[in-house]
């Protein structure tokens, strides 16, 4: 019986504050939304990370004829100078070098060719035009500066360059696009609170009476508050789901069935990532409208 009486109720509070009700609907669902959006491009920061960075090398390029760098004042690396380079790695540097590649002119003119057979911008470039250099493969790609400052500076090295620094700007437009989705998230969760803390108060207000009667009848806070904390916690859930399926339609559609047949050599968020990224939403949903709700209702409904 109470059950039924509590529901009665949850059913009449919806329908008169169906506007309000909608609007906490729709500003739930783009602040879920925007957060939904933040988790999912750090998401997609991770996985760029994981896969790239597993496969960049630190390159130590090597003297070539000519070059101005103060370590190359004697001209082109020597062998002796590539055999005693070869030898540092192997020892200084034995803790932190997974693999190392040496590419030598010829190695590095025959990538050359592969890659651009008719010539770099028309232009046709010769072995000598090549440079040799070390590919270092790192344990850890975050321990390139204990290469640098081995490395740099030495004769016959022309100058050290980390990969990494490539996909840096990429990382750093993500994470800032990631943060600007959390700071626009975080002031629509702020309206959506003021939007459920509204529309509980217009309803406990518009149903005084009924509420007066629980009172009297020895009805406890719960009992009389819980209508109006399930009124704002349903149309919670309810935005938290369209989130959800937003953020499903965009990564299913925009992301696997476009992005990725477009370039398919980069790891993507999948509908995978949005499923572990709803319970979140559902969870933020559902904790302010029930804060939201005891905060209001303490003031409006207490017995």
């Amino acid at each position: 019986m109470r059950l039924q009486f509590v529901l009665t109720e949850v059913l009449s509070g919806l329908r008169r504050n169906l506007s309000m009700v909608v609007s906490v609907v729709l500003v739930t669902f783009v602040s879920l939304t925007f957060v939904g959006a933040a988790a999912l491009l750090q998401a997609q920061v991770d996985k760029l990370k994981g896969d790239w960075y597993d496969l960049v090398e630190v390159s130590v390029f090597l003297c070539p004829e000519g070059s101005t760098a103060p370590t190359c004042a004697e001209g082109e690396t020597t062998p002796e100078q590539v055999d005693e380079l070869e030898q540092v790695i192997d020892t200084e540097l034995a803790d932190v070098v997974e693999e190392t590649y040496f590419e030598s002119k010829a190695d590095a003119f025959e990538a050359f060719t592969e890659l651009y057979p008719d010539g770099y911008q028309g232009t046709q470039l010769t072995e000598g035009d090549m440079q040799a250099s070390f590919r270092l493969k790192l344990d850890d790609p975050e321990q390139y500066q204990v290469v640098d400052d081995v490395l740099e500076g030495r004769a016959g090295v022309e100058v050290v360059e980390d990969q990494r620094a490539v996909f840096e700007p990429l990382f750093q437009a993500l994470g800032r696009a990631s943060m600007l989705a959390a700071g626009l998230a975080g002031v629509m969760l702020l309206a959506a609170v003021l939007l459920i803390t509204t529309t509980i108060r217009l309803s406990a207000v518009s149903r005084r009476r009924e509420t007066g009667i629980m009172r009297l009848v020895g009805a406890s806070n719960l009992f009389v508050q819980l209508p109006f904390m399930l009124e704002g916690a349903i149309a919670a859930l309810v935005g938290a789901l369209l989130a959800v399926g937003g953020l499903w339609l965009a990564v299913q559609y925009l992301v696997m069935d476009w992005l990725q047949d477009s370039v398919d050599w980069v790891a993507y968020v999948d509908v995978g990532d949005v499923l572990a990224v709803a319970p979140l939403l559902i969870g933020i949903a559902v904790l302010l409208a029930v804060v939201s709700s005891v905060v209001t209702l303490n003031r409006y409904t207490r017995v």
